[in-house]
């Protein structure tokens, strides 16, 4: 099962001279960059702060409807997923960090390019804006913020030759947050490459002399499809057959055809919908019967079926292929539970499915069905 939180605030904060306390919480963009003179010696960096509302999430394990797992193969995980859009100028490998915020934040109404520029909420110097005053470091002119650092306040992503759309495991970060709030409460992420509070430290990324680009993702802002979401995950797969007797097997997943049963064309968008699939064998066995063999509802393969979703028109991966997104069965058939809140309103999505046969073995085989099955959710 996946869940999706959009964020609540951000902003990105820029160090400098003329930017220290510049707020642009409004923009579509935040930014993790990094600019320098010629001669490298003025190195400024920028920060993104980010911060999702956890009182869902909270309430959803406490009810038991998202697992407290936190140790195991299969605990809840959760990532941070931003959107690349445009990054310029990166090398071949890199590396962000994420780090829960220590200090509360206003979000401000300010943009980049706002002339005059905008200097209340949240900057690289200040936590709620010039005005009010509330530095992030008292008495100091260059902080740009503050985090929690050590075993298990730390999250990172590298990037090697692949694209730059982040999905970082934070799973660690997220449960100090769930599990003792009143030590570390929520006041969201800084995501950023490594480096010290004020940039003072050049044996850093952020501080020494090598030209690393400017990773630019998405913020809440956005216009387009791709806002920055908190993603959890959790295995809620249940295989119970019960009066259900027939399955596919291993040599019937190879050549089957597969149906949905009662999918609708609309959905609204805080539903909450349990989807229905069936599989067949394309050419089943002639039997004498006074039932037709295409009518027996058989069940495919356990722990290696799954479902993904995606955006019909751009094929982006809403909910990919793996442990969160496993098959279930009971006797009715296969079947799968999924949130639409997590989905943009207004568009349309496609499900597929992808079913292994052979696991663990040499002759083990992935066969993928994408066969139009599409709806739409709704306000």
């Amino acid at each position: 099962m996946h869940y999706f939180e959009f964020a609540q605030k951000d902003a990105t904060l820029y160090e400098g001279t003329v930017t220290q306390s510049q707020n642009t919480g409004l923009d579509e963009i935040i930014e993790v960059s990094k600019h320098m003179n010629d001669t490298a010696t003025i190195v400024n960096a920028s920060r993104i702060l980010i911060k999702f509302n956890l009182t869902t999430i909270s309430e959803s394990i406490q009810n038991s409807t998202i697992p407290a797992n936190t140790t195991g193969v299969n605990k809840t995980k959760y990532y941070l997923n931003l959107y690349d859009a445009a990054s310029s100028e990166l090398t071949a490998n890199d590396l962000l960090y994420a780090y829960p915020v220590s200090q509360s934040w206003t979000m401000g109404e300010g943009k980049f390019y706002d002339s005059p520029k905008t200097t209340e909420g949240v900057s690289w110097r200040y936590r709620t804006g010039e005005t009010t005053g509330d530095q992030w470091v008292s008495g100091s002119n260059s902080t740009g913020g503050t985090w929690y650092s050590g075993s298990g306040f730390q999250a990172s992503q590298s990037f090697d030759h692949e694209t730059t759309d982040m999905r970082m495991d934070v799973t660690d970060i997220v449960n100090h947050w769930i599990k003792s709030s009143s030590a570390y409460p929520n006041e969201g992420f800084i995501v950023k490459r490594s480096g010290s509070i004020g940039n003072t430290d050049t044996s850093t990324s952020e501080g020494n002399s090598t030209r690393l680009g400017h990773f630019k993702f998405f913020s809440r802002e956005t216009h387009t499809v791709y806002p920055p979401k908190l993603e959890v995950m959790w295995d809620d797969s249940k295989w119970v057959t019960g009066s259900l007797t027939a399955s596919l097997s291993s040599a019937n997943v190879e050549d089957m055809v597969l149906y949905m049963k009662g999918l609708r064309p609309e959905y609204k968008e805080n539903s909450k919908v349990r989807f229905r699939l069936v599989g067949r064998e394309r050419y089943p066995t002639k039997t004498f019967s006074t039932t037709s063999d295409n009518l027996v509802v058989k069940a495919l393969p356990s722990a290696s079926s799954f479902y993904s979703v995606r955006d019909a028109l751009t094929e982006d991966t809403i909910v990919p292929f793996g442990s969160g997104s496993r098959l279930s069965c009971d006797s009715s058939g296969n079947y799968f539970n999924f949130w639409m809140n997590g989905l943009q309103p207004e568009r349309y999505y496609k499900i597929t499915y992808r079913v292994q046969s052979g696991s663990g073995t040499t002759d083990e085989t992935d066969q993928y069905f994408d066969e139009d099955f599409e709806f739409k959710v709704v306000r």
